[in-house]
C-alpha cells in the first residue's frame, strides 16, 4: 500500500533521487559506526546487527532483542567479582599472584548500547540454575570461561556443599544445594582427531560422536571452536584431515572448518530438542599476536574505539552455519568487545617471574596474547551468558506449558 501510493504520486525520477539518497545516508550511518568501533592496527572485526537479534537460525526467531556486542567497556570500581586467590583458577591466568604490577584491567565491565546487563549475582543465577546442568564445550579459552563461572559462583557456597568430578575429558563443579553442575568438556576441534597409522595425527571432518555422546542430557551448551583450526601448519594438531575414506593432506582451514561446524550442526539438528536443551555458540574472541606475540605485553588499558572494518572469517563461517540450522542457537558474539583489550591478556605473566625477568622482558619469556587474566574478560562473558541462558530458559518454560 505505501510503495501503490508512493508510486502515483511521485515521478520516477523523484523516485529515483529519494531511493539513491536514502541508500547513501544508511551506508554513511553505518560506516560512521564502524568507524566509531575499529583500530588500524588490529585485525579484529565488528558484526553490526541491523535488526538487533543476535538469535541466528533458519527460522528467524527472536527471543534476543538486545544486541550485547554492541557497547563499551566503563570502568567501575566495584569490580572485580572476585579475587585471583579462588581455588579453582589455573597458576597461567592468576596474573596478580604471578607478578602483573598493574590491575586496572580487572575493573572494567561491559555496557550494551541499547540495554542494561545486570552485575552478576551468584544466588540468583544459582536458583534460575536449580537442578541444571551447564556444560562449557570447546578448547582451552572455553576453561578460561569456565573456571570464571565457578569462581564467579563458588563465593556463596560453602566449603563442605561443592566439589568438583572428572570424568575423562569432562569436568564438573557440583554446587550440591542447588543439584547444580557447571562442566567443561574439552573438544577444541568439536570433531574427532585420532591417532592413525604410523602414529600419524588424523581429524574426520565428518566424525562427532565419540565427542558428541557426552552433550546429551545437557540443560545449556555453550560452545566454542575456532583457534586450533587457524594454527599454521607448523601448530596445528594434526597431520592429515579424513572426510568418509578419503585422507586429505592438505586444505583450505576455513573450508575444513565449515566441514567440521557442519557436522556439529548436523548433530545437534538431529539429536536435541529445543524444548530441553539451549545452545549457545560463542563467537572466538580477539588475539594480539602480533608482532612476535608481543603485541598485548605491558598493556594496562582497553582501546577507545577500533577505526576500520573487519569482519574476522571464522566468525562469518561460523554465522553461514548458524544461519542453515533448524535448531535455534544463540551466537554468542565477543568478537569486537574482546578486540579492545589488550590489557586482558596473561602475556609474560602467565607464570610468576622475578625481578630480573620483569626488567627484562625479552629474555626468556614466552608472552601469552590469547588467554584471558582471572578476574578479568571472561566474567563479562559470563555476565552476558547469565542473562541469554536467562531469556531463553524462559521462553523454553513458557513453550513447556502451552504444550501440556
Amino acid at each position: 500500500m505505501l510503495s501503490h501510493t508512493f508510486s502515483s504520486m511521485a515521478t520516477p525520477k523523484k523516485i529515483h533521487l529519494v531511493f539513491c539518497l536514502l541508500l547513501c545516508s544508511t551506508f554513511l550511518s553505518f560506516f560512521h559506526c564502524a568507524l566509531s568501533l575499529l583500530d588500524p592496527g588490529d585485525e579484529v572485526g565488528i558484526l553490526v546487527q541491523a535488526d538487533n537479534v543476535n538469535m541466528v537460525q533458519s527460522n528467524r526467531d527472536s527471543r534476543m532483542r538486545c544486541d550485547f556486542s554492541v557497547g563499551k567497556w566503563v570502568y567501575d570500581d566495584s569490580y572485580p567479582l572476585y579475587d585471583s586467590n579462588c581455588p579453582y583458577l589455573s597458576s597461567a591466568v592468576t596474573c596478580q599472584k604471578n607478578g602483573r604490577p598493574d590491575s586496572d584491567y580487572e575493573k572494567w565491565r561491559w555496557k550494551p548500547s541499547d540495554c542494561t546487563m545486570p552485575r552478576f549475582d551468584a544466588l540468583r543465577f544459582l536458583g534460575r540454575m536449580r537442578r541444571k546442568r551447564i556444560m562449557l564445550v570447546g578448547d582451552s579459552i572455553m576453561r578460561n570461561q569456565w573456571e570464571s563461572l565457578v569462581c564467579l559462583v563458588q563465593g556463596v557456597i560453602p566449603t563442605g556443599r561443592k566439589r568438583v568430578t572428572y570424568n575423562g575429558p569432562a569436568m564438573a563443579f557440583h554446587a550440591m544445594d542447588f543439584e547444580t553442575s557447571i562442566e567443561f568438556f574439552w573438544a577444541p576441534l568439536l570433531v574427532e582427531l585420532k591417532k592413525g597409522s604410523e602414529n600419524k595425527r588424523i581429524l574426520h571432518l565428518d566424525l562427532i560422536e565419540e565427542n558428541a555422546r557426552y552433550w546429551r542430557g545437557v540443560n545449556i551448551l555453550v560452545f566454542d571452536s575456532a583457534h586450533w583450526w587457524t594454527h599454521s601448519d607448523q601448530t596445528s594438531s594434526w597431520d592429515y584431515y579424513m572426510e568418509g575414506n578419503n585422507l586429505i593432506r592438505n586444505m583450505n582451514a576455513m573450508v575444513a572448518y565449515q566441514k567440521g561446524l557442519n557436522t556439529w550442526a548436523r548433530w545437534v539438528d538431529q539429536n536435541l530438542d529445543p524444548r530441553r536443551t539451549q545452545v549457545i555458540f560463542r563467537s572466538m574472541p580477539s588475539r594480539h599476536n602480533r608482532e612476535n606475540g608481543w603485541k598485548c605485553y605491558n598493556q594496562k588499558q582497553p582501546l577507545p574505539f577500533f577505526s576500520h572494518l573487519h569482519v574476522p572469517e571464522p566468525l562469518a563461517v561460523l554465522q553461514g552455519v548458524l544461519k542453515r540450522m533448524r535448531f535455534p542457537v544463540y551466537l554468542q558474539n565477543i568478537t569486537t568487545m574482546t578486540g579492545l583489550r589488550k590489557d586482558g591478556h596473561p602475556s609474560v605473566y602467565r607464570r610468576v617471574i622475578n625481578q630480573d625477568e620483569r626488567q627484562k622482558p625479552g629474555k626468556g619469556l614466552s608472552p601469552d596474547c590469547s588467554h584471558w587474566c582471572l578476574p578479568g574478560v571472561p566474567d563479562i562473558w559470563n555476565e552476558m551468558l547469565k542473562q541469554v541462558s536467562s531469556v531463553i530458559l524462559k521462553q523454553i518454560e513458557k513453550g513447556s506449558k502451552e504444550d501440556e
